[in-house]
């Protein structure tokens, strides 16, 4: 198959070329995003790989079917940037990857959760200019808090389950009970009383109609007074501009965020010579309490190939007429 590779890194080269290796797809790497503009780049090709902040829109669909694209291949979890009902009605199948190392994303989640509790971030900062003074670093001990998942799937019930060896109370809120979570030791909640109970509150849920900004002013009055948020889930999920009410009020204790809900116009690019024109994420970099990272959680070599694998697999599986059992069905 002919595949148009958009916002391709040269990461995503070297996996994907290495995974497709002797299967004759040939794949041409596009540092541009896929958007409707943009979407007349793949003309002539049969398939188009795009990733979290591509726009597979209703136009650009219907750019890429004129081009002669019949499948989207997403390489990642969510698919939330496909009009998937749009392009069922065009012809065009949308294929994603479900799930490639949980393990990625859960240890990193613990990584900025102890980050931000130690001020390691700012730690490292401090004795690179030869300050050595402990003053503003004090955190807490992990041991006996009591922390929330939003979101017990495969990444969430990994860090309920990492959480529960630094002997923390777990809460988990979730539209389906894992006994297994269960078992050991984690409690199921309804939302409004894990994040008042919760010292400690990491997202982990899809982006959907119902969790888009479910984190918002109503939500973020009910949590502890300098409780902890985490987020490595999907950036929309949080309500940015009530996040930043709640941090100058001092509501919400510290805030770590690997997505962003405009991270599109940013993330995995260079912007240090220039300006950041995002008043709302400029602001959030001032906050000594606040850790921004680009969306890197997924980013282990483990994670890539297992992307690129899947990816390649589902290219081989479609050409050749075979199920397709990453293919993302259209809402009923």
């Amino acid at each position: 198959m002919r595949v148009a590779v958009f916002s391709a890194k040269p990461y995503d080269r070297e996996f994907l070329d290495a995974a497709a290796a002797g299967t004759g797809h040939e794949l041409h790497y596009l540092e541009a995003r896929l958007t409707p503009a943009a979407a007349g780049l793949a003309r002539g090709c049969d398939a188009v790989c795009i990733f979290v902040n591509d726009e597979a829109s209703a136009a650009a669909l219907m750019t890429l079917k004129e081009g002669g694209t019949t499948l989207v291949a997403c390489r990642c979890a969510g698919f939330n940037q496909v009009d998937v009902s749009t392009a069922a009605g065009l012809g065009i199948t949308v294929v994603r990857v479900p799930a490639y190392s949980p393990h990625a994303v859960a240890e990193y989640t613990v990584g900025m959760i102890l980050t931000l509790n130690r001020r390691i971030h700012r730690a490292f900062n401090r004795v690179r200019e030869g300050n050595f003074a402990l003053d503003g670093l004090m955190g807490f001990d992990l041991f006996g808090k009591t922390a929330g998942v939003v979101g017990a799937g495969k990444i969430g019930g990994l860090v309920a389950r990492i959480l529960r060896g630094f002997d923390c109370e777990v809460l988990a809120h979730d539209s389906r009970v894992d006994p297994d979570l269960a078992a050991a030791g984690v409690k199921y909640v309804g939302l409004d009383e894990l994040l008042s109970r919760s010292d400690v509150v990491s997202l982990h849920c899809p982006l959907t109609s119902e969790t888009r900004h479910l984190v918002n002013d109503r939500t973020l009055s009910l949590m502890k007074p300098g409780a902890m948020l985490i987020n490595t889930s999907r950036g929309d999920v949080i309500d940015t501009r009530a996040a930043v009410a709640a941090l100058k009020s001092g509501r919400l204790g510290s805030l770590g965020i690997d997505v962003y809900e405009e991270e599109e116009d940013y993330f995995f690019e260079d912007f240090s010579g220039r300006v950041i024109k995002d008043d709302v994420l400029a602001r959030l970099l001032t906050f000594p309490n606040v850790l921004v990272t680009g969306h890197q959680a997924f980013f282990t070599r483990e994670a890539l190939e297992g992307i690129a694998g899947t990816i390649v697999q589902s290219l081989s599986n479609y050409e050749k007429g075979l199920p397709l059992p990453n293919k993302v069905e259209p809402p009923a």
